[in-house]
């Protein structure tokens, strides 16, 4: 697993993150928080086979967020119990050397919401797309840029083919 020192040097040499908001906020001592650029609701049934030839991918509905007042630069998103598909601001570029898995903030746990993640793969470049649970039942208020997840990577030994599917660049 990498540090938080190993990790600046890989976005300042490698760009390995992008379009963050703070680096010295977001670096932690073993990972990189990624924040709420937007949130989906559900829309349209999701459909997946063994071969991806026939996979039908929700693109969701975009909530706005609202702004309080005038003054305010950032909305909120007054997410009520259920399921959200969030995107990132931080588009991540990930070598053949590297892989990340990802986890919910214990800041968000504790509100009653997590988030879901599946593994980034090596070779991976794109902006981070998973799913948010609100599971209080009051819901929960978020705001744009809000710090959700925690993205934790692992050096690996290079892969010749890293990854090449349909979200490869996507949203960058």
């Amino acid at each position: 697993m990498l540090n938080r020192e190993e990790i600046a040097k890989l976005i300042r040499e490698n760009k390995l993150l992008e379009g963050y908001i703070d680096l010295d906020t977001q670096l932690t001592p073993n990972g990189f928080d990624l924040t709420v650029a937007s949130v989906y609701e559900f829309d349209t049934l999701g459909e997946l086979d063994f071969s991806n030839k026939e996979r039908v991918v929700p693109a969701g509905k975009e909530i706005l967020p609202h702004k309080n007042g005038r003054a305010e630069k950032f909305g909120w998103w007054d997410l009520k119990n259920g399921c959200y598909k969030v995107k990132t601001n931080e588009t991540v570029n990930l070598a053949n050397d590297l892989s990340a898995i990802c986890f919910a903030r214990t800041s968000l746990l504790r509100m009653g919401a997590f988030t879901q993640h599946g593994v980034w793969d090596a070779g991976f470049k794109g902006k981070g797309e998973f799913l948010l649970v609100v599971g209080n039942p009051l819901g929960l208020r978020l705001k744009q840029n809000a710090r959700v997840a925690q993205l934790v990577f692992l050096r690996i030994q290079e892969t010749l083919r890293g990854y090449d599917g349909i979200y490869q660049e996507r949203g960058k």
